[in-house]
This record gives C-alpha cells, sequence and structure tokens, in this order.
C-alpha cells in the first residue's frame, strides 16, 4: 500500500514537471512565425543589414511602444495597433504584407509619434525603415541633379551651332561670290562709249512723282557710302532752280537728271514733258560723272555676262537690271540695295 502510494507520487510529480516544462516552451514556439515573418523586411534593405544579434533586443523595444504584450495571443494584434498591419498567426500572405506598408512614408512617423517618453533610441525596426527611405530617396535625388547638369549642356551647344551655321553661310556665299573679266570689263566699256537710252514705257514703266517717297529698307543700310540713299526723297523744281543748284542737268533716257557729287538724280519737274524715270533715287558714276545710261548699260552687259542679267541692255534701270543686282550683291556679301552704289560698281571694277 505505502508502494501504491509512492508510486502515485512519482507519477504525479513526473506530470507536473512535464507539463511545467511545456507551458515554459509555448510562447518561444509561438514566436517563431513573428521571427519567420520579419524574414522579408531584412532582404529589403540592402544598405546595411543588421548583426545576428541585433534581432534579439527588438522585443523589448517593441514593449517600449506598446506594440507586444505578455499573452502569446494578443502579441500580433497589438503589433498589428502599432502599425497599421495584420499580422494574425496562420496568415502568412497579410504577414509578408505587413514590411510592405511598414516602408512607407508614414510609418516611421507613426512609430516616433507612438514612443513612449522614456525611450531613449528608436527600435531596430525603426533604424531599418529609415534607412529603406533614404535608400529609396538616393536615385530621386541622383535623377533631380543629373537632370540641370544637362541643360547647361545642352545650352553650349546652341552657340557653337549657329557659329558654324554662320560659317556655313559665309562659305556658300565665298563659292557662290563671282568676280567679272577685269579684259571683258574694259571691253564692254569700250563698246558703250556713246551709247545712249531710249525711252521704254511699254517694257519698262516708269515711275510717278511722289514726294513722301523713301527707298525702302534704306533706313538699315549701314556706311556713309548709303547715306545718300537714306537721306533721299523727291523734290520739284523748275529749271531755274535746277540751274542755280546745280552745273550739270541733262536728258538722259527720256527724263532730266542732274548730277551732284557722283551721283545722278531724277529732276523732277525741270520739263513737264520729260519726265520718263524707270528709277526714283541716286544713280552711282563716280567722279568722272559719266552718264547715268552709259554706266546702267555696261553694269547690265557684265552682270549679262556673269548669268545674273537675262534681259536687253537698253540702259535703263528697270526691274530685271535690279533683281540681277540683288542677286550679286547677295552673293558677293555686299548690302541689297537693288541699286549702282559706290560698293557694288568697285566690285565689278567700274568704279
Amino acid at each position: 500500500m505505502i508502494i501504491m502510494r509512492k508510486l502515485t507520487s512519482l507519477l504525479i510529480g513526473c506530470s507536473l514537471a512535464l507539463a511545467g516544462a511545456a507551458f515554459a516552451q509555448q510562447p518561444v514556439e509561438q514566436q517563431s512565425p513573428s521571427k519567420g515573418k520579419r524574414a522579408p523586411e531584412k532582404t529589403h534593405a540592402p544598405q546595411a543589414q543588421p548583426k545576428p544579434n541585433a534581432a534579439k533586443p527588438e522585443a523589448p523595444a517593441a514593449k517600449q511602444h506598446g506594440a507586444v504584450k505578455e499573452h502569446p495571443a494578443t502579441k500580433e494584434h497589438g503589433a498589428a495597433n502599432a502599425h497599421g498591419a495584420t499580422t494574425e498567426p496562420g496568415s502568412a500572405g497579410k504577414g509578408q504584407k505587413a514590411p510592405a506598408k511598414e516602408e512607407s512614408a508614414t510609418a516611421p512617423e507613426a512609430n516616433v509619434s507612438g514612443q513612449k517618453a522614456g525611450a531613449a533610441t528608436p527600435s531596430a525596426r525603426q533604424q531599418r525603415i529609415e534607412e529603406r527611405r533614404k535608400g529609396m530617396k538616393g536615385p530621386a535625388a541622383a535623377k533631380t541633379t543629373t537632370s540641370p547638369a544637362a541643360a547647361p549642356a545642352g545650352a553650349g551647344v546652341a552657340p557653337s551651332g549657329a557659329a558654324a551655321g554662320k560659317q556655313n553661310v559665309q562659305a556658300n556665299a565665298g563659292a557662290k561670290a563671282k568676280k567679272p573679266d577685269p579684259q571683258k570689263v574694259q571691253q564692254i566699256k569700250t563698246q558703250h562709249a556713246n551709247f545712249r537710252a531710249q525711252p521704254k514705257p511699254q517694257q519698262v514703266p516708269t515711275v510717278t512723282y511722289n514726294q513722301n517717297y523713301r527707298i525702302q529698307n534704306s533706313e538699315h543700310w549701314q556706311g556713309t557710302q548709303y547715306e545718300v540713299f537714306r537721306s533721299y526723297h523727291p523734290e520739284w523744281h523748275d529749271q531755274g532752280w535746277y540751274h542755280s543748284h546745280y552745273n550739270r542737268v541733262e536728258l538722259i533716257g527720256g527724263g532730266y537728271y542732274f548730277w551732284n557729287a557722283g551721283y545722278w538724280y531724277p529732276a523732277w519737274g525741270y520739263s513737264p514733258s520729260a519726265q520718263y524715270y524707270a528709277y526714283d533715287g541716286p544713280i552711282y558714276v563716280g567722279q568722272r560723272a559719266e552718264p547715268p545710261d552709259k554706266v546702267i548699260a555696261d553694269v547690265q552687259a557684265v552682270l549679262q555676262e556673269m548669268g545674273y542679267y537675262t534681259g536687253e541692255v537698253d540702259g535703263l534701270l528697270g526691274p530685271l537690271t535690279r533683281e540681277a543686282l540683288t542677286a550679286y550683291q547677295a552673293d558677293n556679301g555686299l548690302t541689297t540695295t537693288a541699286a549702282i552704289d559706290q560698293p557694288t560698281l568697285d566690285s565689278l571694277d567700274m568704279g
């Protein structure tokens, strides 16, 4: 009988011991799933991986935040209240989504605001989240810093491209530039020694008097050699006035012209019966005071030899002659006046 009591007491003691051991091991087994669920957080932090023993202080830190309670059944529930993520045991998919939500911009601020006043340092979880945020901002910052740097580089190309374009225009102008044969020029001038122009109103219409007329675009012609064109305006006077102001007034090509300092001008009003003018403006002939129709004929013949003028050599400064002058002046880098001026006549070796 005594032996039976001793055996019963021994069995009861063993049972209590086994129950106590099993009860002591139960929280450790329940913590293992949560550790397994935190594994994805470590994989998302390549910038600074924590040391192997850094995960152990995590449980006390969580207690400071009120995220983990002592009872195993409410442990994950407390974590969900702190971080806004559901990590219930047995739901592996939901438990893996929780780290992604903690990486959001609001997770670190929630942890900091929920921290107790007595907490001295942030938890390891907060440090990893902060490091992830810095890692995510890194590429964006690099992107913003590289884009402004690219703008000055692109802006620097424009001046070089403009300069290259200007050089190309100059090269093309130089390639198109044509100079007359000096011997051919002298030959033409000899042939036209006694040239006299005749009015042709059917082929070359006459211009009419307009006291407000100004030569178009002449205000943009720079240089003293173009001053007479900028300041020119028609004037109407009688014969007495012209003879009292100028020494030479002649009938040329159906209209009267007066000569002044190397230029011939239409003498508007000199004779109402002879006022045929193909061009209203100064005509440069040089200091030798050659008649304007002869100089015009010489220029027409030379431009014809060079392929610019396709009309008749008639000594009249009509539309076709002015178009030929414009093309020649443009190809040789001269101011496009569409008139016979000093730079153009010098370029043609007729000055």
